[in-house]
Order: structure tokens, then sequence, then C-alpha cells
């Protein structure tokens, strides 16, 4: 693993101050409450701390991923800048506004992105074209599908099928919608990581942390936990071991691309750290753990005997903190510990 305590007092890179748009945007979704932050107190007692807070995902706005925040409140920025709209603005003047120009919106994805841009697409009345690497499972795949999309699934990883994502828009028009930064590419990925900050906010309404940990794949979702929490708590990622992008850039002090392969946390399989999200990490991390498939497959399960439905990705936050050495940290039994469960268990295609 790779720990750095200081982090949480730095200063770390300028970022625009959150004005609460995004949220109130998100309000005014089909669906949106705020998400669920169940308290386990066994979890606590085994942690030696004294609270863990898990924040379910598991039923964001009909679906099974946080991912929907980002997505739509990307999707309704990019919109309005399009027609020239007044923003921002609610589904239904975008909708009225692609009823007159139709629009592609286009991404790559290893599965829950994918799924929030093609939920996007249909309730403004878009079409998603939507790029899937080779190893991502057909019933996730499907899923998307169902959503209107059309899916291109990519010869090579995550990393190629963003390449081919791009290479797409820039040849037919079509708006690319990408939850990772590169150069040249950072005004989208910016408006993702707004959008997922709806997540943090609803979290301190409820508890205030001194520690968030965070399933990572290019490391957005960190970026918008880490900006949102600088100077207040400690942050620490939790990914796959073999495509553990993040803690091997963290240890190198640069970004590195890592060979990924198979592994139940699709949506982390990611080799390369978002180039907006990259100094924001190194700046603000604690901590980086890499889990692995039998430690996951455990937190899955535990997770269940406690009321919380988790899929692998969203499960990996329980076997990240299993392995961190909380006293490195200055945690205690004082402590609040809270745990992003960022996905639930996908659901059977054909069943939403």
């Amino acid at each position: 693993m790779y720990l750095n305590p200081e982090a949480r007092l730095r200063g770390g890179p300028t970022a625009p101050a959150w004005d609460g748009a995004a949220r109130a945007f998100h309000a005014g979704l089909p669906g949106y409450a705020p998400t669920p932050l169940a308290e386990l107190p066994d979890l606590a007692a085994e942690l030696g701390v004294g609270r863990v807070l898990v924040k379910d995902e598991s039923s964001r706005l009909g679906l099974s991923a946080f991912k929907i925040l980002g997505a739509s409140w990307a999707v309704a920025r990019l919109l309005a800048d399009r027609f020239g709209l007044a923003g921002p603005v609610g589904t239904e003047p975008l909708r009225a506004a692609v009823t007159r120009e139709p629009v592609v919106l286009t991404t790559a994805t290893d599965g829950n992105h994918g799924r929030a841009l093609a939920r996007m697409a249909r309730l403004v009345g878009a079409h998603a074209y939507v790029f899937v690497p080779e190893v991502l499972q057909q019933g996730v795949v499907d899923l998307i599908a169902e959503e209107g999309a059309t899916i291109e699934r990519v010869d090579g990883d995550y990393d190629e099928a963003v390449r081919r994502a791009a290479k797409y828009a820039a040849h037919t028009g079509a708006e690319l919608v990408q939850d990772t930064a590169w150069d040249g590419y950072e005004r989208v990925p910016a408006w993702i990581v707004d959008g997922y900050r709806t997540l943090a906010a609803e979290i301190d309404e409820c508890a205030t942390p001194d520690l968030v940990v965070v399933p990572a794949g290019v490391g957005s979702l960190a970026q918008a936990v880490v900006t949102h929490y600088r100077g207040r708590a400690h942050v620490v990622t939790v990914e796959p071991d073999s495509a553990d992008c993040v803690r091997r850039s963290l240890i190198a002090g640069q970004r590195v691309r890592v060979r990924t392969g198979v592994t139940s946390m699709a949506g982390l399989n990611c080799g390369t750290p978002s180039s907006a999200a990259w100094p924001h990490l190194l700046a603000g991390l604690s901590g980086a753990v890499a889990v692995g498939e039998g430690q996951v497959a455990t937190a899955v399960a535990d997770l269940a005997g406690l009321g919380v439905a988790a899929g692998p990705c969203g499960a990996a936050a329980l076997a990240g903190v299993r392995r961190l050495p909380l006293d490195r940290l200055g945690l205690d039994r004082t402590a609040t510990v809270v745990l992003l469960s960022t996905e639930g268990p996908p659901p059977t295609p054909g069943t939403t």
C-alpha cells in the first residue's frame, strides 16, 4: 500500500468553489433522493473506530451506481453550451433543443458510466454510442444496450476504448462525455467531477468523517472527494491489485500506465489515472490500497449480511479499509469512517 498521512494538511491544487448548482440540478431529475448512509456498529468494533458509515449507491436515481451524478451534470452543461441555453437547465429544455437538432453522445466505459450516459441520453432524447473493452461482461453490456445505446466492443482494454471513443467523436461530430481527462480534454471531466460532489454534500448533512475510503478507477470520484474534504478528512483509494494505476502512480511520483487484466471489479479496471485528477490525488491522498478478488468477495458477503447490497466495486472500500493501519492515520475509537459503496450488485438484464 501507499501511505502519506500528512496529505490531509496540504493545500493541493486550487479547485473552483462548489456552488451546489449540480445538486440543485440532480434534485430535479426523476427519482432523486439522497442515498442511504448506513451505520454499521459491527464494523466499527472490528476496525476499532467510533463509527463506520457506508454510503450506499445501489439505488442512485434508479440505477445501481453513483455514475449518473457525473454523467447527468456533464450532459446538462454540455448541451446548454451547445444550444446557447442559459444554464443550468432541466431536462425538458434540453429535450426540446435536441428535438430540433439531434445529438449523439459518446463515451467509453467499464460499465456504469456508459449505462448512466445512455440513461441521460434517453432522458433528453439524444442517442448514445458507447465503446466497451473486450473483457467487459456481456450482462453489463446488455444493461447499457437496454437504455437504447449502440454498443461497439473494442479489441483492447479500457484505455483503448477511450481512444476509440475520442476518435469517433472527432470524426462524426458526436459529443464526447468521458469521465477521464487528458491534455486538451478537461472541460467535460471537470463537470463530471463537479457532479460527483453531490454525493459528498449528502454525507455532510449526516456526518463529519475523519476518513473517507473511495474505490478508484481513473480517479475522478477520488478527485471530487479529495477536493471536497481537503483539510478536513483523510481520503484513501482502493483498487484491484490487477489494475492499481493510482497506487503505482503515487509510489512512482508520476502518472504511470499499468497493464490491466480480468477482475470482478469491472468499473475499477483502468490502466491510467485521469490527468485532471492526478495533481489532486498526488497532493491530497492519505493512502492507496490494492485488494484481491478473495478479499472483495468476502467484503461483498459481509456487507450483505449487514444489510448493504454491494457489488465488487462498492465492497472494495470495505476490503481496503481492512488493510489500512488506521493508527498510522491517527484514527482511534473516536474516529468516523465513511466507506463509499459505489455500486450495488448489477441487476439482471431485462429487469429494469
